[in-house]
């Protein structure tokens, strides 16, 4: 063999060689990498926990079922149920006097774990003064007053806005010219309330007047049918009330005379003498209390509210009314809405026949909150 083809020999030999290792190379590219571990569970993420629900207390005058001012405060907290579901949880104590036994029944609200508290009447401004200090961390509302501290606030409704619409219908619909109010405690809300609609039935009747019969009580169902009763029988065919039950509206539909309900809506009492009902609605005060409570926003402080804010208006009009007295009705309502109607605009004359509002002028929530006289028109004394 010559040299040539030994060296010919020798460099297939080598191409051989080197063939065989990229091929083995390339087996190694191509084999199968081993599966990933599994990555590890993240940590279960602990849910937050539920938010205790604000517990609500009512302390009542009278009993849930009176059809006029404690029926509208617990309408009120029926809504708040609605309103705000499981972030509260409300409860009440009715019948409960403007008494020493009311400071008693605060405390103990107070005690129970209640964080918001509503006394719903003017007699309890003094025991909520006395609880408040030693329960910093609880709020109390109170209805109708005008003392407050740092965790006690006032709230009231501008219930002169039903009155002075009751009398321009009951100005309309009088046959006698005497009216009668059935009249509680002699404070100033409720002395305004009487002025309120004996103004409004002058407005459309110059010649009326208005006789009151006070029974010292907000719920008292025989004195203030026997109040009534004392009206009709002196020349009334027209009754109002600032009192809390239906008797008088059923006492004008036993002895065939007219009434308005009061607070509620007391139609179904006396549908024949029912003339229209000037009501509360409590439920957007309470919404905004409770929401400011519940928000963290809530102040010391007072507020009253009226048909602007939508807790005051006359409803269920009695349809023998005649439609251009509705529809004064409904102007004098809408102008209490926009401000553009002002019921205590003067000149305005105490029953004397002295000047206590100028002509033109028109009171302020300070006048207003201190009425202690009778308007031109109603008859008797205010008791001391």
């Amino acid at each position: 063999m010559t040299d040539l083809s030994k060296r010919s020999l020798m460099k297939v030999a080598a191409l051989t060689a080197l063939s065989g290792a990229v091929l083995i190379g390339c087996g190694k590219k191509e084999e199968v990498a081993a599966p990933a571990a599994a990555p590890a569970p993240a940590p279960a993420v602990a849910e937050a926990p539920k938010a205790e629900p604000l517990k609500i207390a009512f302390a009542y005058v009278g009993p849930v079922g009176d059809g006029g001012w404690t029926f509208a405060h617990d309408n009120g907290r029926k809504a708040l149920e609605a309103e705000f579901g499981d972030k509260i949880v409300t409860s009440f104590v009715e019948n409960v006097p403007e008494s020493a036994d009311a400071e008693r029944v605060i405390r103990d609200l107070a005690g129970q774990g209640n964080k918001l508290i509503f006394g719903t009447t003017f007699g309890y401004m003094e025991p909520m003064l006395k609880v408040a200090p030693d329960f910093k961390d609880v709020k109390f509302e109170h209805a109708t007053g005008y003392k407050t501290a740092e965790n006690l606030r006032t709230y009231d409704s501008r219930t002169y806005e039903g009155a002075y619409m009751a009398g321009v219908i009951a100005g309309s619909m009088t046959k006698s010219n005497k009216l009668g109010v059935v009249a509680s405690i002699p404070i100033p809300e409720v002395i305004r309330n009487i002025n309120s609609f004996t103004l409004g039935a002058q407005s459309v009747n110059p010649n009326v007047t208005t006789s009151v019969v006070w029974v010292n009580g907000w719920f008292d169902p025989p004195k203030e049918t026997e109040a009534a009763t004392s009206l009709i029988n002196g020349g009334a065919d027209v009754l109002f009330q600032n009192t809390d039950s239906s008797a008088v509206l059923q006492t004008a539909e036993k002895l065939g005379k007219r009434a308005f309900g009061w607070d509620s809506d007391m139609t179904a009492y006396g549908p024949k003498a029912h003339l229209g009902s000037a009501i509360i609605n409590w439920a957007p005060y309470y919404i905004k209390a409770t929401k400011d409570a519940l928000e963290g926003t809530w102040s010391t402080g007072g507020v009253w509210w009226g048909v602007k804010e939508g807790a005051i208006d006359m409803v269920s009009v009695a349809e023998d009314v005649p439609a251009e007295v509705k529809a004064k009705v409904d102007t004098i309502r809408a102008g209490l809405k926009d401000g553009s109607f002002h019921i205590w605009k003067g000149p305005i004359m105490d029953q004397s026949g002295k000047e206590v509002l100028a002509a033109d002028a028109v009171a302020d929530d300070a006048f207003l909150g201190g009425v202690k006289f009778y308007v031109k028109g109603v008859e008797g004394k205010v008791p001391n």
